[in-house]
């Protein structure tokens, strides 16, 4: 009589035969991967929810239109004018952004917004605020800021319907001070970013006022006055002038020239913002990039057709420069003698 084989749970582990092994082998893979896949996608969902928690995400669609994501802080920012003047057509849905360039005169703004302008997708309208129409009061000056980001203002740097980015240049001393509490208000409430553009050696900016003011008397080109040129010729003249700096209002110039620049950062500290200086921007073209960027443009390369003016050092560039020299010598305004 055959004796029954007893069961072991060993025997779970006997492999019968090839067959059963490789099922065996495919039934461990199957599982393995299951398991790897699972995981893969419970790390990726967790991963989407915190960062849906971290970034605020929207959909714009404006005009019917559909739109790349964008972060929350972005669409403050981003505008769809419609022009009394002229039809956007098929620009009609791409977003504008509003800018303003405050400055100082004679710190390089002219030549700054010519690159700007030479964007494809920028407009920027120049000095609107040069005449003192336009800028009697604050209501006067937010109807022309409405009438300019409407994309109404047309003038010859107005790119119309694929405007982009749509702003103007404006002075400190044209009002921007003067009612700066109505305007930051105005800048927060439609999205307006403001660009700051100063120059570091207020000196150099002092030679410049002082030779400008100079040309619009004499006007040494054929009668002409010209605050920037576009000729190494037009240049070499205007250079020419050598300035007689006046010794008792040269340290009171640079200090009241100091103190608006930072009276104007403080005063516009809650808009969106960007701080720039003419030097900089000079020797550092990538900082055009970092203006694109603000802007929210297509990367390109800026050009200009202005030819500076004053070259070389201040020392050949003023007529009573041993005066200067000994004036600003221990005092804080020393380093303007020999900085570019």
């Amino acid at each position: 009589m055959e004796i029954p084989k007893i069961w072991k749970p060993q025997d779970l582990f006997v492999i019968k035969s090839p067959k059963q092994s490789l099922r065996l082998v495919l039934l461990v893979f199957a599982v393995l991967c299951g398991i790897y896949i699972l995981s893969m996608c419970i790390n990726q969902t967790s991963n989407y929810f915190l960062q849906a928690k971290s970034l605020s995400i929207h959909v714009i669609n404006r005009h019917n239109c559909h739109y790349p994501i964008f972060q929350e802080e972005d669409i403050h920012y981003l505008h769809f004018p419609k022009p009394q003047t002229f039809s956007r057509e098929e620009c009609a849905c791409n977003p504008v952004r509003f800018f303003a360039i405050l400055s100082m005169q004679r710190s390089g703004s002219g030549w700054f917004e010519t690159l700007l302008n030479s964007h494809m997708n920028v407009s920027s309208n120049g000095e609107i605020f040069g005449a003192k129409s336009r800028r009697t009061n604050a209501s006067v000056i937010l109807e022309i800021m409405d009438n300019v980001f409407n994309l109404d203002w047309i003038s010859s740097s107005s790119k119309n319907e694929c405007t982009a980015a749509i702003g103007f240049k404006w002075m400190l001393n044209q009002g921007a001070l003067e009612y700066h509490e109505e305007i930051v208000d105005y800048f927060n409430r439609r999205g307006v970013s403001a660009i700051f553009l100063f120059r570091r050696n207020l000196l150099r900016r002092l030679i410049s006022l002082l030779a400008n003011s100079y040309d619009k008397d004499a006007k040494p080109l054929n009668g002409t006055h010209k605050s920037h040129t576009h000729s190494p010729y037009e240049a070499k003249v205007l250079a020419k002038y050598k300035p007689m700096v006046n010794m008792s209002l040269l340290i009171p110039n640079l200090r009241n020239a100091q103190r608006k620049g930072n009276r104007a950062l403080e005063c516009f500290k809650s808009t969106r913002h960007i701080l720039l200086y003419y030097e900089d921007i000079v020797q550092n073209r990538t900082k055009l990039a970092d203006v694109q960027e603000f802007l929210g443009l297509p990367q390109r390369e800026l050009k200009s057709g202005q030819v500076k003016i004053h070259n070389g050092p201040l020392s050949q560039q003023i007529e009573n420069w041993d005066e200067v020299q000994k004036k600003l010598k221990g005092t804080k305004y020393e380093t303007f003698l020999t900085k570019d």
